[in-house]
C-alpha cells in the first residue's frame, strides 16, 4: 500500500517504474518480427509475381548458349552438339544415390526448397555476407539453369524459391532429376551425364559405370573445370573420395565399399581423350575459365546465354594457321608444343589463343592451362629494369652495369655464352640478354619492390619471389599472363587483366558487363624507357630473327635450361606494338627434356618464327602508330664508355656517340674530355711583299715549334711546306692575292692567319720609275700597316667559320646513331654500336644470336643463406 501523503500522480509514476523491462523488449521484438514478415512477404510476393513462367520446352530441351565474336557475329553454339539425353529409367540407382548424396540429400523429401539447408545457408550469409553459402536444391538448380541469371541477389533467390516450389508441384521428382542430369555441364565440352560418361570413360551405357566412375561423375558439376580429370587428376581424385564419403554418410554404400573404391586411381579410369578439330576451341577454353571464375559453379552450363567476346576471327585463324603443318614453319620434331596468346595492346582484350599444335577441341591448352612454364629472360623487363626506373634506382637507359663474376650465397650465376663483358649500359644488357647485369639490377631494386611491381601487372608468386626469378628461372606463368604484363608497356603503363568476355545476356533478359577495370601499374616514363630498350632487343639483340620490317616493335626473348642437360626445355618470344601484344611459348610438354634440333632447324628458334609470322599477318593492312615518348623523358647524346654518362666533345668520333633516354632533370652534367681537341697555335708575324725583279710574292711568318704549314694564295693555289716562308712566282699584274697560312701538328690544324698583296699594273710601274722614292715610301707604309693588323684582320669571321666547321663535322659524325627512338622504316634504329668496344669485351660474342649458338651450362647450386637458385638458368 502506498505511503500516506503521496499524491495520486506520484503513485502512478511509482507503478510505471515497477513494470518489468523484459515485457517491453519482447513486445518490440514481436513488433519488429511482424513488420519484417509483412515486408518480406510483400517483397516476396512482388518478386514471385514478376518471375518468369515455367516453360516445359526450356525444362526438357535445354537451349544452347550462343557465343559471339568482337563483331557481334555468332561463331559457336555450345550445348546442342554435345548433349545426349537420357530418361530416368536409363539411370542406375547407384548414380541416383551418388548425385543426391552429393547435391541434395533430402531431394525426395522436400517440396523444392530444403528448409533445413536453406536455414543453414541464411545463418552463414548473415555472418559472412549475402552469397557466402548457397542452399540450392536440385529443383532450384534446374530453375537457375533454365530461367535465371547466376547473379547472387535477393530478387533472383526469391524467384528461384518460388519457381522451385512450382516445379515440384507440377513435376515428379524423377522428372526433375532427369532434367537436371540432362542439363548439367561436366567439363571437357560434355553436357549431360550420358555425354560425360562417354567423354571420360568411353561408356555409352550408364549401367556399365563402376562405383568410382559414378562418384567421379557425381562430383564434377560443382567445379567442372577444376575437377577435370584429364587436366587435374589429383583434384579429381580428392573430389571422387569426397563423394564416396558422402554416400557412406547418407547410407548409400558401406564404408568397406567406399574404401575399396578409393583405391582406384582416377588416371586408370579415363579413356583416351578424343580430339575434335575446332579452330575456336582454345579461345572457348578461356571463355569457360572466365565464367567459372565469375560464377564459381556456372561454367557454360546455364541455358540460353548469349556470350559476347573479344575474339577476332581473322586473328584466330592466323594463329591456328601458324600452328598448322601448312604454315611453312619447320618444326624439329613432333614432340615440340606451343602456346600462344594475342592481345589488343590498348584494351587487354584477347584477340586469339593458340592452345597446341594439333588444334584439338578439349585438348591441352598450353596458353592457359596447367601450372605454366618458367619464362626465362622474358621476366627481365618486368622484375629488373622496369622496377629500377620506377623506384628511381635507374634514371637512364645508359645506366652503367658491370658484367663480372658474381656469387650470391652458394649461387654463382653466369651468362649464356660463359663470358663476362665488363661495363655496359642497361640497354645493351637487356638487348644481349646478359644475366649478371639483370641480377645486379634486381638486387639494387630489392625483392619486395620487384614483387610488388610484378603484382601490379597481374603476376603472382605463390611461393614468394626468389633471386632466380630475376632471370625467369623459378616461378611459372602462361602466355596469357606474360602477354598481359607486356601490354602495359605499350599502353603507357596501364594494366588491364586479359579478358575474353565483354558481356553476357541471360535467358531472363538481364545483362552482365564482364570487362575488367584498368589500373596504372607504372609511370609513362618507365613504360616508354623499357619499351625503347626492348626495341633494341629486336634491332640488334637476341630478337632480331623475330623482327618485322616496317613495324615499330619491341620484344624480349626467353629460354631456360636444366641443371643436368645442355640445351633449353622452354623458348619464349614476347613482344608488342601499339596495336597488338603477342606471347609465344614453345617447349616439350614434360618440361624435363630440352628442345631438340632437327629437320635442319634450331628448335629454340621456332618461337621467334611463330612470333614473326603472326605479327606480320595480323598487322597487314592496319595502321600502327609508333610508341609515343612522354614529356618526362628526353633524348641526349652520350659518349660511349663514359662513367658516369658524359656528353660527347667536339672531337668524339661518331662511332663513339650513342643516343640514350634520360628522365627529365637527369641529363649528363659533364662533357667528356677523352677526345677533346688540343688547340694548335697559329702562325705569327705573317708578311707578304711583291718582288718586281722576280715578278713574285715573298711570304714569311714566325712559328715556335715544329709544324707543317699550308699556304693558300687565292687565286694562285695552295702549297705545303715545313719552312716558315714561301714564294708565289709568276704573279699577274694588277691581280690581288689573298694569302692564308695554317699550321698543322699531329693532324690537328690551327686557325688561319691571312693577308693580301696587290701586284702593280703596267701604268703603276711606269709611275714608279718616274717617282721611285715616293713609290718606295708608299710601299713601305703599306707593308707596315699590314704587319700591324695581321693578327687582327677579321677575327670574328675566322672564329665563326671554325665554329660552323666544327658544328658541321659533329652533325656528320652523329648521323645514323639513333638508339631506336628515330624511325628506320618503322623499326627504330639500334644505338648503332656496342659501347663495350675497346673495354675488354669478348667481341666475338656480341653480335651472335644466342639461340643459334651453344647454350649455357649449369651455373650453380641453391644457397642456404637465402640466395635462391633458379630451378633453371636463363640463357637469353
Amino acid at each position: 500500500m502506498a505511503e500516506k501523503g503521496q499524491s495520486r500522480a506520484s503513485r502512478r509514476k511509482q507503478k510505471k517504474k515497477k513494470r518489468p523491462i523484459w515485457k517491453k523488449i519482447l513486445l518490440t521484438i514481436v513488433l519488429i518480427g511482424v513488420l519484417c514478415v509483412v515486408a518480406g512477404g510483400a517483397v516476396f510476393g512482388y518478386y514471385a509475381a514478376t518471375a518468369p513462367k515455367l516453360d516445359e520446352e526450356k525444362l526438357s530441351d535445354p537451349a544452347s548458349n550462343i557465343v559471339y565474336d568482337m563483331n557481334g557475329d555468332e561463331f559457336a553454339e555450345l550445348g546442342s552438339e554435345s548433349r545426349r539425353k537420357v530418361t530416368y529409367d536409363d539411370l542406375p540407382q547407384q548414380l541416383v544415390d551418388a548425385v543426391t548424396a552429393t547435391e541434395d540429400s533430402r531431394f525426395f523429401e522436400h517440396n523444392g526448397i530444403d528448409i533445413i539447408r536453406t536455414g543453414g545457408a541464411l545463418v552463414s550469409n548473415f555472418k559472412n555476407g549475402f552469397g557466402a553459402e548457397g542452399g540450392s536444391t536440385i529443383d532450384q538448380q534446374v530453375i537457375k539453369r533454365s530461367f535465371l541469371s547466376p547473379e547472387k541477389t535477393v530478387k533472383r533467390k526469391m524467384q528461384e524459391w518460388w519457381l522451385a516450389f512450382q516445379l515440384d508441384r507440377q513435376y515428379s521428382k524423377e522428372e526433375i532429376l532427369e532434367m537436371y542430369l540432362n542439363k548439367v555441364f561436366y567439363g571437357q565440352y560434355a553436357y549431360g551425364v550420358a555425354t560425360a560418361a562417354e567423354t571420360y570413360f568411353g561408356k555409352d551405357d550408364l549401367n556399365d559405370l563402376t562405383l568410382p566412375e559414378t562418384a567421379l561423375l557425381a562430383g564434377l558439376p560443382q567445379r567442372p573445370t577444376a575437377y577435370n580429370p584429364f587436366e587435374n587428376p589429383d583434384l579429381a581424385q580428392e573430389r571422387m573420395n569426397t563423394v564416396l564419403d558422402l554416400m557412406v554418410q547418407h547410407e548409400k554404400i558401406t564404408q568397406a565399399e567406399a574404401d575399396e573404391a578409393k583405391k582406384t586411381k582416377v588416371e586408370d579410369l579415363l579413356a583416351e581423350k578424343q580430339p575434335q578439330s575446332n579452330k575456336y576451341g582454345a579461345f572457348l577454353d578461356q571463355v569457360q575459365n572466365e565464367l567459372s571464375e565469375r560464377f564459381e559453379d556456372a561454367d557454360l552450363n546455364l541455358d540460353g546465354m548469349k556470350i559476347y567476346t573479344t575474339l577476332d576471327p581473322d586473328a584466330q585463324e592466323t594463329v591456328e594457321s601458324a600452328l598448322s603443318e601448312d604454315s611453312g614453319i619447320v618444326w624439329p620434331d613432333d614432340q615440340l608444343q606451343a602456346g600462344i596468346t594475342l592481345l589488343d595492346t590498348q584494351s587487354g582484350a584477347i584477340r586469339a589463343i593458340g592452345g597446341n599444335r594439333n588444334n584439338e577441341l578439349g585438348g591441352y591448352n598450353y596458353a592457359i592451362q596447367g601450372d605454366g612454364r618458367q619464362p626465362g629472360s622474358g621476366m627481365k623487363p618486368i622484375l629488373d629494369y622496369a622496377p629500377a626506373f620506377e623506384t628511381g634506382v635507374y634514371t637512364s637507359t645508359y645506366e652503367q652495369i658491370n658484367d663480372e663474376p658474381l656469387t650470391i650465397g652458394d649461387w654463382t650465376p653466369g651468362n649464356y655464352d660463359d663470358q663476362f663483358h665488363g661495363w655496359m649500359s642497361a640497354r645493351t644488357a637487356l638487348a644481349k640478354s646478359y644475366n649478371i647485369p639483370a641480377i645486379k639490377t634486381f638486387q639494387a631494386v630489392g625483392a619486395e619492390n620487384a614483387e610488388q611491381f610484378a603484382n601490379g601487372l597481374g603476376l603472382e608468386f605463390e611461393d614468394g619471389i626468389k633471386n632466380g626469378d630475376s632471370i625467369g628461372g623459378a616461378a611459372q606463368f602462361h602466355t596469357i599472363d606474360i602477354a598481359g604484363a607486356y601490354a602495359a608497356f605499350g599502353n603507357e603503363g596501364i594494366y588491364t587483366e586479359p579478358y575474353a568476355i565483354t558481356k553476357i545476356e541471360f535467358s531472363d533478359g538481364s545483362t552482365l558487363d564482364m570487362k575488367p577495370e584498368s589500373a596504372a601499374a607504372m609511370s609513362e616514363s618507365t613504360a616508354y624507357m623499357v619499351t625503347d630498350m626492348m626495341r633494341s632487343v629486336m634491332t640488334e639483340g637476341t630478337g632480331t630473327m623475330a623482327n618485322v620490317a616496317g613495324l615499330d616493335i619491341a620484344g624480349k626473348t626467353g629460354t631456360t635450361n636444366l641443371k643436368d642437360q645442355k640445351g633449353s626445355p622452354d623458348s619464349w618470344m614476347n613482344g608488342l606494338t601499339t596495336n597488338y601484344t603477342l606471347s609465344v611459348w614453345t617447349g616439350n610438354p614434360e618440361g624435363n627434356k630440352v628442345i631438340q634440333d632437327g629437320n635442319g632447324v634450331i628448335g629454340t628458334n621456332v618461337a621467334k618464327q611463330l612470333f614473326k609470322q603472326i605479327m606480320t599477318n595480323v598487322h597487314e593492312g592496319k595502321d600502327t602508330e609508333s610508341f609515343k615518348k612522354p614529356s618526362s623523358v628526353v633524348e641526349a647524346k652520350v659518349e660511349k664508355g663514359s662513367r658516369p654518362a658524359a656528353s660527347p666533345s667536339t672531337g668524339t668520333p661518331s662511332s663513339e656517340i650513342l643516343t640514350e633516354l634520360f628522365l627529365k632533370g637527369n641529363l649528363p652534367g659533364t662533357t667528356s674530355e677523352r677526345y677533346e681537341e688540343e688547340e694548335i697555335d697559329p702562325v705569327t708575324g705573317l708578311s707578304a711583299s711583291y718582288d718586281e725583279a722576280s715578278n713574285s710574292i715573298n711570304i714569311s711568318w714566325n712559328y715556335d715549334g715544329d709544324a707543317s704549314f699550308s699556304v693558300n694564295a687565292d687565286p694562285s693555289g695552295s702549297t705545303s711546306t715545313s719552312d716558315t716562308s714561301a714564294v708565289i712566282e709568276n704573279v699577274e699584274a694588277g691581280q690581288t692575292y689573298n694569302i692564308a697560312v695554317t699550321a698543322s701538328v699531329d693532324g690537328e690544324t690551327s686557325e688561319a692567319k691571312s693577308t693580301s698583296v696587290t701586284v702593280p699594273g703596267e701604268e703603276e710601274n711606269a709611275e714608279e720609275e718616274e717617282n721611285p722614292d715616293e713609290n718606295a715610301e708608299d710601299q713601305q707604309n703599306q707593308n707596315n700597316e699590314e704587319q700591324q693588323n695581321e693578327d687582327e684582320q677579321n677575327p670574328d669571321q675566322n672564329d665563326e667559320q671554325n665554329q660552323d666547321q666544327n658544328a658541321d663535322e659533329n652533325s656528320d659524325q652523329n648521323n645514323g646513331n639513333g638508339n631506336g627512338n628515330e624511325n628506320n622504316n618503322g623499326n627504330g634504329n639500334g644505338n648503332g654500336n656496342d659501347e663495350n668496344s675497346g673495354q675488354g669485351e669478348d667481341s666475338g660474342n656480341t653480335e651472335e644470336e644466342p639461340a643459334e649458338g651453344d647454350q649455357g651450362a649449369d651455373t650453380g647450386g641453391d644457397a642456404d643463406s637465402g640466395a635462391d637458385q633458379p630451378e633453371t638458368e636463363d640463357q637469353q
